[in-house]
């Protein structure tokens, strides 16, 4: 599970940076501060805190 979150979370950064300098203009996706990059900058928040919990979780019990 924690690999997968990995993946998914460098995956997410990954689209967040390309998206943010024009990289994926081709696709018809605008570059700057768009909807799709809060939107990846937040599902990696999401990973990190979930992460993060987990872990505090397994270090109490």
């Amino acid at each position: 599970m924690a690999k997968m979150l990995e993946i998914i979370g460098l995956v997410l950064v990954s689209v967040m940076i390309l998206g943010f300098v024009g990289a994926l203009e081709t696709f018809g996706i605008e570059s700057g501060l768009t909807p799709l990059f809060w939107g990846c900058a937040g599902g990696t928040l999401i990973i990190i805190m979930y992460r993060k919990r987990k872990r505090k979780q397994a270090g109490l019990e």
